[in-house]
């Protein structure tokens, strides 16, 4: 129910790159104030998104630099949801020619690979205990909702650069890979008034966006502050989560999922 307009609106089941907590293209994220910025980070960098108590979540960036340009294109590739012990990996699969019948997302729990029926209920759910962790399609192929009790809700999308987009932009994508990658967007419970990470940060009571309004890229700088030395590390030198999220094989298998790229 929307109590704004005292009337039922329809639940849109996909991520809105439009829309709060939106991180979409490459990449450009709609902040917790609404504010939109992008943040280009580094190909083959890992950044943290979000860093709180409970909560934090890596991106696994991956780009191209055409001949010419000072500083690489990059799309988030991968995931990494870290909360209590647990690690959940959700990432975009390398292709070589896009097609979207065939599911091109990767889902890994704890290192082990998670398969998402498409029957039934069309869901893979866990309860350890503390949370109900439940991962449902929102689609047939390339598209679901996570959902992580008391934390967060995550909408996620698998796409392609197309090729009039590549054209466009001048990306110069090789012939051999789609650059599949993913929107995303993200739903937050009970963030703290200290969280950090690149997206984070925009949802503290007392933030102050830094970009310059009215450009047509507004830039976020911080990757000095976010980068993390790998995908399921939770250390940079702003980062705050308390957990212990990553262990030693599930650290490894994600590590070797992301280093195709």
């Amino acid at each position: 129910m929307d109590c704004n307009k005292c009337e039922a609106s329809c639940k849109i089941r996909r991520a809105n790159c439009e829309g709060y907590g939106a991180i979409c293209y490459d990449p450009r994220f709609i902040g917790g104030d609404g504010m939109m910025f992008y943040f280009h980070g580094a190909k083959g960098g890992d950044f943290a998104l979000v860093s709180d108590d409970e909560l934090h979540i890596n991106a696994h960036f991956i780009g191209t630099r055409p001949q010419g340009r000072t500083r690489d294109f990059t799309w988030v590739q991968a995931l990494s949801v870290m909360f209590d012990t647990h690690n959940l990996v959700l990432a975009a699969k390398r292709v070589s020619k896009w097609d979207n019948s065939v599911d091109s997302l990767i889902i890994r729990w704890d290192g082990d690979t998670v398969e998402v029926p498409t029957d039934g209920e069309a869901e893979w759910r866990i309860n350890d205990g503390v949370r109900d962790v439940v991962v449902e399609r929102t689609d047939d192929t390339n598209s679901v909702r996570v959902t992580v009790s008391g934390l967060v809700e995550i909408d996620i999308k698998v796409t392609p650069i197309g090729a009039e987009e590549n054209r466009v932009h001048k990306y110069h994508i090789p012939s051999d890979d789609a650059f599949a990658h993913l929107e995303t967007q993200f739903r937050f419970v009970n963030l703290s008034d200290s969280v950090e990470g690149v997206l984070g940060q925009t949802y503290r009571r007392d933030y102050v966006s830094p970009v310059k309004v009215g450009v047509p890229m507004p830039m976020m700088g911080g990757e000095d502050k976010y980068q993390t030395p790998s995908f399921l590390s939770p250390l940079c030198k702003a980062c705050r989560f308390k957990g212990m999220a990553s262990r030693a094989g599930s650290s490894m298998a994600a590590i070797k999922m992301v280093a195709q790229y």
